[in-house]
């Protein structure tokens, strides 16, 4: 029996074994144990407007059309037809009140339901053979939405939505409701990084600390109000519930005089004023900081920030959203939203676009500056020498686990979950332990398939069909409805 520490206890210390970051055996486990099970972003409200609006979204190698139906319902189907397996849809996006197969032509209403099977009655003997009454395409197992933001999960028993983000719904608001009109979305941009998936949701998450370094050129060239990088360290970093991210601190002032400092406009403000709670607002007013990244778990993270856009002093927010979607172990799709809120001045939603753009947008400043870092990692992570080598990853602990800056008290911070000011990669931690959570853990098996139209046979009816006697269909139970609830498949006959 070994007592020797696995990966999972050493990232519980704090210290990460490199080749987490390169390992097919390790990306292997998030796909079983992770993706299967966590809520993941797919996409907004927004994106699918009008009945028949689609977009089509991965999640690792699933395809899902994400689809408002005609009586206006949000519904996910799993891209693949229920004959063949050809991918019904093939468009990223647009319009449609049904989806027709390429291969043999069947159909579906935008509602999942299957309408139309070539030859039905010539291929199948009709109803009494096939019957359509009920079938749809496979719906992914579950499907919530929050603020708008369309979050599916492949597991049909995962917690409640809400339940699942936590109190990181109090710092989700800043950025997807600033007024009753919510946000509107432009995108995605996607794009291909040769990293792995979870520096990226690390780095949005809670490091401040990189930002001197690696963006320092972004800082030289005036982007930014702010003088130095170093001020980052003035924010703090908070946890809470599912996720975590970052702030800066911004100067003296009442909440109205901060927000016009980060650059919102007096309507958009007493926007916000009405929508916020109290709390929300007194974290900027009151606490004096303005949220900045932030990562849900696993892999859908935010940025604000406020760069100039144009000549002279004045800086323009904007607010970003996106998903790191694993293609392996080193390499990571990333899909990129400019997000803003509905109802903002048009003026403020064409600069705020350029500044999103100019940052984080596929050629961004910031963009380009972190994948360099990110690519290199990933890199060498790969080699036999990463995995003799266990990453620090205790900023901001000391030996003893205490914490080297305590937790910002209750008159310093209104909002929920845990904060510290300055430097520390509590919030890397946490999102890496809850990692471990799923990863260590392995997942239930995966639920019998589901079939369509098919036939249960009895053991009685087996025999006969071996025979050749059950074309009579009197000994065979009908299957039921793929729509209705689980089927069992055993001798389905093709």
């Amino acid at each position: 029996m070994t007592t020797s520490p696995t990966i999972y206890d050493e990232v519980r210390n704090g210290m990460l074994p490199a080749h987490i970051y390169n390992d097919a055996e390790i990306f292997e486990r998030e796909r079983r144990n992770l993706f299967s099970r966590a809520w993941l972003f797919v996409g907004h409200v927004s994106e699918i407007p009008q009945p028949g609006d689609y977009v089509v979204r991965k999640v690792l190698d699933d395809s899902f059309i994400v689809v408002r139906d005609e009586k206006g319902e949000i519904r996910a189907h799993f891209n693949m037809c229920l004959h063949r397996g050809m991918q019904v849809c093939r468009a990223e996006m647009g319009n449609a009140s049904h989806f027709r197969c390429p291969y043999h032509g069947w159909s579906y209403r935008n509602d999942g339901r299957i309408v139309g099977l070539p030859f039905h009655q010539e291929a199948y003997g009709g109803e009494e053979g096939f019957s359509r009454k009920g079938a749809r395409l496979l719906p992914a197992p579950n499907l919530d939405t929050y603020n708008g933001l369309i979050f599916i999960s492949m597991d049909p028993d995962a917690p409640p939505l809400k339940e699942y983000l936590g109190d990181f719904t109090f710092f989700l608001d800043y950025y997807t409701k600033q007024s009753a009109a919510g946000i509107e979305l432009r995108g995605p941009q996607r794009w291909r990084v040769n990293a792995n998936w979870k520096i990226g949701a690390e780095n949005f998450a809670g490091d401040m600390y990189h930002t001197p370094q690696t963006h320092t050129s972004v800082v030289e060239i005036g982007l930014f109000r702010e003088p130095k990088a170093e001020k980052r360290k003035d924010g703090n970093t908070y946890w809470a519930g599912n996720g975590g991210g970052t702030t800066y601190k911004l100067p003296p002032g009442t909440l109205e005089e901060r927000l016009r400092y980060v650059g919102y406009p007096d309507d958009m403000i007493e926007r916000m004023k009405q929508t916020w709670s109290q709390e929300q607002l007194d974290v900027i007013g009151e606490n004096g900081f303005m949220i900045s990244a932030a990562s849900v778990f696993p892999n859908m993270s935010l940025v604000h920030n406020w760069p100039k856009v144009e000549d002279g002093d004045d800086v323009l927010p904007f607010i970003s959203l996106r998903t790191w979607v694993p293609i392996s172990e080193c390499e990571t799709e990333v899909y990129s939203w400019f997000a803003v809120a509905a109802d903002a001045p048009e003026e403020f939603k064409e600069l705020s676009y350029k500044a999103y753009l100019m940052c984080f947008g596929s050629t961004g400043m910031f963009e380009q500056d972190d994948v360099e870092n990110w690519v290199s990692l990933t890199n060498t992570a790969k080699g036999a020498m990463a995995r003799r080598l266990l990453l620090n990853s205790r900023m901001g602990m000391l030996k003893d686990g205490s914490p080297v800056v305590e937790p910002l008290g209750d008159d310093e911070w209104a909002g929920p979950g845990v904060a510290h000011v300055g430097y520390g990669e509590y919030n890397q931690r946490h999102l890496l332990e809850r990692w471990v959570d799923y990863v260590e853990a392995d997942a239930p098996e995966p639920q019998r398939p589901i079939g369509l139209g098919g036939v249960r046979l009895t053991p009685s009816a087996a025999a006969a069909a071996a025979a050749g006697d059950c074309a009579t269909g009197d000994s065979c139970d009908a299957g039921t409805a793929a729509g209705d609830g689980a089927v069992d498949t055993e001798g389905v006959t093709a």
